[in-house]
């Protein structure tokens, strides 16, 4: 798919601020939000903004701008705001059929067929689906339940910088600590071992030379009968984390966590609810390293904006009895449908394929010249359009620096750039802009991100925003 075919998905080729944001009727809304909805509430908080349209990767808010979006609702709209076919094929359904718990219907099958289609080559012919409830946190859930029920231990092994949800057991596989900090205990035994995080190795190696010790402490904790770890029911990894910072692993280190599983009769559960549905230049992030997952869970992209979760698994795994994971809304026709009509878009266009041009041909090598000019940019990473830019007080010691990403937040969006921040410090300003993003609207935003660092960056040598005390101490 080229430029001018998805030119036309978009409000605009460019930002468009006609009003400083927050302008008087975002500022409106947001106040009643603030007086009506809880105070757990968070995007408005950091992005404070009032949208009231979107389409391809742009969005408008309530005063008129037109925003270019690097975030694509966390992954959600990979195809696009508002995307037609996607529209076109919810209108029908709704003026069908709305809700069938797990009946089968002609939609639904013809979903089970789109995703058979663009499953890795290995896990097609030995696949089984389950629709869960609507999000991804249900397919984490019911994963970690597939996988207790066939080995009957109780265990997991995740990862750390991970995260896998908000659900009970979902974000106990998640390794922020500030999420779980008031809600201890969480579910026993879960153990979280260093992932393949190169710039901030935890073995104080470099790549290029490590012995992928990450990988080998894996095979040891299991290896060792007084490591402390009680087998495990599986293994949970994201081939790139997505809130950790857009880290994506190499893929020799996916290989061995993989050979590790199989030697050891721990089932691997991959996590693609993120990284999948072509995010990283192919269809599943685990591709690139060709690994095969005992278990894979899918939700965000697939459902084309609407709630969906699906999870894929190695039809050994299959034990389970009628009624053994049930949900209201698993497989809502409505999103079925939206699922159906999202994969075809991605097929029929070869969307993974754009993104991976995007990320290899315009955002790596411009953020590369950047963390080469700008003095605290420490990293810059990623796969296809899923990138992460890591700031740090002084590349040599590497201190994060979070105040600083979230000032370059703040700027991008006062001058119309939706990003979003993440990283093990919440110093990573991470990239996922819709797949259908033209090259003219990437190099809009990132000339927009530039000159927001290089102001930010101008603004901290002058001390004028509170991060910079501690820089100059």
């Amino acid at each position: 798919m080229n430029d001018n075919e998805l030119r036309n998905l978009h409000l605009s080729s460019s930002a468009i601020i006609l009003e400083k944001p927050p302008g008087p009727r975002s500022r409106e809304l947001l106040q009643k939000q603030e007086h009506f909805e809880s105070a757990a509430v968070s995007y408005p908080k950091a992005i404070p903004v009032a949208f009231a349209e979107g389409k391809g990767a742009t969005l408008k808010d309530v005063d008129g701008n037109i925003y270019i979006d690097f975030f694509a609702g966390a992954g959600v709209v990979n195809i696009g705001h508002c995307n037609p076919e996607v529209v076109k094929a919810v209108r029908e359904q709704m003026g069908k059929l709305t809700h069938n718990l797990d009946f089968p219907t002609p939609i639904r099958m013809e979903l089970v067929d789109e995703i058979l289609s663009v499953l890795p080559d290995s896990l097609r012919d030995i696949a089984k689906l389950l629709f869960v409830a609507p999000t991804g946190s249900d397919a984490v859930e019911s994963a970690m339940k597939l996988a207790k029920f066939n080995t009957g231990r109780i265990g997991m092994i995740s990862f750390e910088g991970a995260y896998h949800g908000m659900t009970a057991g979902a974000i106990t596989l998640t390794a922020n600590k500030s999420l779980k900090q008031s809600l201890m205990p969480m579910i026993p035994e879960v153990h979280f071992v260093p992932y393949a995080y190169c710039y901030r190795c935890p073995f104080g190696r470099e790549y290029s030379n490590c012995a992928l010790e990450c990988a080998e402490y894996i095979e040891h904790v299991l290896e060792d009968p007084k490591s402390g770890v009680v087998d495990p029911a599986a293994i949970i990894i994201e081939a790139v984390q997505g809130e950790g910072g857009s880290l994506p692993a190499p893929d020799e280190f996916l290989i061995e966590v993989k050979r590790i599983s199989a030697e050891y009769g721990v089932p691997l559960i991959v996590d693609e609810i993120q990284a999948g549905m072509g995010r990283t230049g192919k269809m599943w992030a685990c591709q690139h390293s060709g690994i095969t997952p005992d278990i894979m869970t899918i939700s965000k992209g697939i459902g084309g904006g609407l709630p969906l979760s699906v999870l894929v698994f190695d039809e050994k795994l299959d034990t389970w009895e009628k009624g053994a994971h049930v949900g209201t809304f698993r497989g809502n026709v409505v999103a079925v449908a939206a699922g159906a009509a999202t994969l075809r878009f991605m097929k029929k266009h070869k969307l993974w394929k754009h993104a991976a041009r995007l990320g290899e041909d315009v955002f790596l090598p411009r953020l590369s010249e950047m963390q080469e000019e700008i003095e605290f940019i420490g990293d810059t990473r990623g796969k296809g359009l899923m990138l992460g830019v890591e700031f740090v007080k002084d590349k040599e010691n590497k201190k994060p620096w979070s105040e600083f990403a979230k000032e370059v937040r703040k700027a991008c969006y006062q001058r119309g750039l939706i990003v979003e921040i993440g990283g093990h410090f919440s110093n990573v300003v991470r990239f996922m802009p819709p797949l259908v993003i033209t090259k003219e609207l990437a190099e809009a935003g990132l000339n927009i991100f530039e000159e927001a660092v290089r102001e930010v960056e101008k603004a901290s040598k002058r001390a004028e925003f509170p991060a910079v005390a501690s820089h100059s101490g």
